[in-house]
């Protein structure tokens, strides 16, 4: 067997009451005078909703884990709720060796609801056991009364044989490439480094971190939680693996709400154009938020380190490229918008340790906590299929940056990353699934992570998809009471909002 070390937080505001026969101090819902979506408007209501059935004879076997989460969780969680772990086997799935090799999947259930409600988050954000007791520390206890949070690392991240193949110099340089270079070749040579590593490192489980296999592992979680259908919510990229279980297990499909999908469009060009346009809408409205003049801010920042890069404690250099990536993910997370100001002004003066703290799981791995860059760079490049060659990438590279000054150079970048790594020779899984029951897709109108134009692309190939739009910014839409209000209504009432549904900003 190979060695294997078998990597954004948004906070769901306290849900809203039902509705009542009073008045109601809900956000207005509005109702969009035009379809958003291209599916039929009878398409959502031909299979319905799952009911909420308790789990029969579960054979997960949950121990105490309620000190030890709180430490992880670093704020203080509501006290009527307790946090369990357990441990889940599944297949690998070694393209090599199908079927023979096992791995260790963690989750934690959060609450005491008798209906378990599965979590997954972005490969590259929190491990999913994290994301999930934050999110549980956020809702009212009424829902966990119905509901409880089973948050789940996926494969090769946080607990769940994390994944830890690229080498500590290498991180930094993949990490640190200045998105205004013209010289690919650095970059590109970390990337083979980094690919070469892996391979040597996993083997023919290589290819064995991906949204398709991570799938098979959600599927054995659903047997042990002795539930007959899969009932989920997932942040972002971790859409992904629930439109894979959908087109493994259509049958298994429960209550599905996707927040935030990434464009499923074959156009890089487009998509790429879209990320970086979204991500600058997202930082003009940084800038409005907490009044500062966001672009000045960042490019004085960026300019200061491209003429002084400095060495974080451990070695690891910040310099331009990884204080871009420090920004975008500050923007992610409207909760730390503040934090990010703070981070910014300071770096202006030189001070660079709270803009580090951004990228800190990404550059810095250690065994207590590995870097999530391992699986981000593993799972990604596995769940893709273009491999753009180097000098397109630097076409592209000037024509984004040329129309996206901040963060057109960046967006390229994972191009580079997974230039030298295996091509993924199984098709993508398809949206277009026939027959599910109604999924609830929510998008945010300026998100940097999952733009808005993706997810409508996205929904509009899911047939039985529901959008709920909000108005707002930052890396997912459950920070809107309004949409927040629309996922409970969904999961615990069964209710389907309309199509195109507008929440205000």
């Amino acid at each position: 067997m190979p060695r294997r070390g078998l990597v954004l937080a948004v906070l769901l505001p306290a849900l809203l009451a039902g509705c009542t026969a009073g008045p109601s101090k809900r956000p207005p819902v509005v109702e969009n005078d035009e379809p958003v979506s291209s599916a039929p408007a009878s398409s959502a209501t031909e299979v319905p909703l799952p009911p909420l059935t308790e789990p029969r004879s579960p054979a997960l076997d949950w121990t105490d884990c309620d000190a030890q989460t709180r430490n992880r969780l670093g704020a203080e969680a509501p006290g009527y709720l307790r946090f369990s772990c357990g441990t889940v086997m599944s297949t690998l799935d070694n393209p090599a060796l199908p079927g023979r090799v096992q791995t260790r999947v963690s989750v934690l259930k959060a609450g005491h609801g008798a209906i378990p409600l599965v979590v997954v988050n972005d490969v590259a954000g929190e491990p999913g056991t994290l994301y999930a007791a934050r999110l549980a520390s956020t809702l009212p206890p009424a829902l966990l009364q119905r509901f409880s949070l089973i948050g789940v690392d996926r494969r090769g991240t946080g607990e769940s044989d994390p994944l830890s193949c690229v080498p500590e110099d290498t991180r930094s340089q993949l990490l640190n490439q200045d998105p205004a270079d013209d010289d690919l070749e650095p970059l590109l040579d970390a990337a083979r480094k980094a690919g070469q590593q892996c391979a040597i490192d996993l083997g023919g489980a290589q290819q064995s971190f991906d949204s398709w296999r991570t799938a098979g592992d959600l599927e054995e979680i659903r047997g042990e939680l002795g539930v007959p259908k899969l009932h989920a919510l997932a942040h972002g990229e971790g859409s992904q693996v629930l439109i894979s279980y959908a087109a493994r297990f259509p049958d298994r499909v429960g209550r599905f709400v996707m927040d935030g999908i990434p464009d499923p469009s074959s156009d890089t060009v487009t998509v790429l154009g879209d990320l970086a346009a979204a991500q600058q809408a997202t930082l003009d409205a940084y800038g409005r938020a907490v009044g500062q003049d966001a672009a000045a801010t960042v490019n004085a920042v960026v300019e200061r380190l491209r003429a002084a890069p400095q060495v974080l404690p451990g070695g690891a250099v910040f310099g331009a490229g990884t204080a871009l990536r420090a920004v975008v993910t500050g923007l992610a997370d409207r909760a730390r918008w503040s934090e990010l100001a703070g981070a910014l002004d300071a770096g202006r003066g030189g001070d660079v340790r709270g803009l580090a703290a951004f990228v800190s799981p990404m550059l810095n791995g250690s065994d207590v906590a590995p870097s999530r860059l391992d699986a981000t760079l593993a799972t990604e490049c596995n769940d893709t299929v273009v491999r753009m060659p180097a000098d397109q990438i630097a076409g592209l590279t000037t024509q984004l940056r040329g129309r996206y000054p901040v963060f057109g150079g960046l967006v390229t970048q994972r191009l580079a990353w997974c230039l030298p790594w295996p091509a993924r020779t199984e098709s993508l899984p398809t949206l277009g699934t026939s027959g599910l029951p109604p999924v609830l897709v929510t998008s945010t109108l300026t998100d940097p992570g999952t733009p808005e134009t993706g997810t409508v692309r996205a929904a509009q190939q899911i047939p039985s998809a529901v959008r709920v739009a909000w108005q707002g910014a930052g890396h997912g839409a459950l920070g809107s009471p309004c949409a927040a209000e629309a996922v409970r209504a969904f999961l615990v009432d069964g209710k389907v909002p309309a199509d195109g549904t507008l929440c205000p900003a």
